[in-house]
């Protein structure tokens, strides 16, 4: 059976402060020393003075383009009807790849504010982006919510999750906070770390729209569709379709990131 997880993790008074909050605010204490640790060595490209001033505008993105995300991609129709739910986000419905955009569409916003270069820009931001993804798939599973498809396998780890039947299920969530953002972060963090892998500006953010896009494809074959959608045909899901954009630029990115002159970084 699916422990039971309180999905509030303590009160302030009238306040409730839940666990899905607070896999975001970690997420970005977290995250922050290290993306400033990765602009230390590349002050042309940015200085770990200006991640703490992009923060605002990662918050901004990440909760817009979460929110408008799903709204456009997974429910269009019931919210064109009912469009004063778009701001009751109490109620849960938010989308990676709606705060992907909203990211990118915010880090341009400040690349071209601050006259930095997207790429390379960005390129110090995405290794430390799977600490959030980890998190949060794990406030996901506390929240009994976006659970797996049923299975028969006699697997220990399989469960009965509330509210969706009594047929065992996938925690697929803890397959993504294991995939997209554990393995993922791993991955990244060994890429950062190579001197001419960190010199071709867009390689590592390719590299992550590719591993994301990989992980987050798989992992949907545990996880159960949207109940507003459903399958698609050939039996794919909307993940799946928006992984696809996902990871044909991130190979993109990657190939031409490689045809780039790379630039030099100061010794620490």
């Amino acid at each position: 059976m699916f422990p039971n997880f309180d999905p509030v993790a303590f009160h302030i008074g009238p306040l409730l402060v839940r666990w899905y909050a607070l896999a975001y605010i970690a997420a970005f204490i977290l995250a922050l020393p290290l993306a400033k640790r990765l602009c230390q060595k590349t002050p042309k490209v940015a200085t770990p003075l200006l991640v703490d001033d992009f923060l605002f505008y990662a918050v901004l993105g990440v909760l817009l383009g979460g929110r408008l995300g799903y709204v456009l991609f997974y429910r269009p129709l019931h919210y064109a009807s009912h469009p004063l739910e778009i701001l009751q986000t109490w109620k849960g419905g938010m989308s990676f790849h709606g705060g992907a955009i909203g990211v990118i569409l915010a880090m341009a916003f400040f690349c071209w504010r601050k006259k930095l270069s997207f790429l390379g820009f960005a390129d110090r931001i995405v290794p430390v982006v799977p600490i959030g993804l980890a998190l949060g798939r794990c406030a996901n599973f506390i929240n009994g919510e976006l659970w797996g498809r049923t299975t028969t396998a006699h697997l220990p780890w399989v469960m009965v999750f509330p509210n969706a039947g009594p047929i065992p299920r996938h925690p697929s969530e803890l397959y993504e906070a294991l995939t997209e953002g554990v393995l993922l972060f791993i991955i990244m963090l060994l890429a950062a770390k190579n001197q001419k892998v960190r010199s071709h500006a867009g390689f590592l953010s390719g590299l992550f729209l590719l591993g994301y896009g990989t992980a987050r494809a798989f992992c949907e074959f545990f996880r159960e569709p949207d109940a507003n959608i459903g399958f698609l045909p050939g039996g794919i899901t909307m993940g799946q379709v928006l992984c696809l954009p996902m990871i044909l630029i991130g190979l993109i990115l990657m190939i031409v990131a490689l045809k780039r002159a790379p630039f030099t970084e100061k010794p620490l």
